[in-house]
């Protein structure tokens, strides 16, 4: 991530981070939460409160020619990504 957000700096000094989206969260694996433990460390401020989990459906959404509101608006990963829109819109709408 480091190294990804150096090389965009890079390119264009005039680019600033509005925030991080944490995705394929899957709370049975160590290394998601690991994951969400360094982002927070170092980016608290940054990283969004909402997490997008692993989720079927958000998977087969697009095999279907689909947005997962679309697909199916009431799974998890559609949930989530609703959340994410709401606390988007309430931290760049000011």
């Amino acid at each position: 991530l480091l190294k990804t957000i150096d090389l965009v700096r890079n390119i264009n000094n005039d680019l600033s981070i509005g925030g991080i989206v944490m995705t394929m969260f899957d709370s049975r694996t160590r290394l998601s939460t690991q994951v969400i433990d360094e982002i927070n460390t170092h980016f608290e401020e940054l990283a969004f409160k909402s997490i997008i989990p692993r989720n079927v459906r958000l998977s087969e959404a697009p095999s279907h020619g689909k947005v997962i509101f679309d697909y199916d608006p009431r799974s998890t990963g559609a949930i989530a990504y609703a959340k994410l829109a709401d606390e988007f819109i309430n931290r760049f709408d000011k």
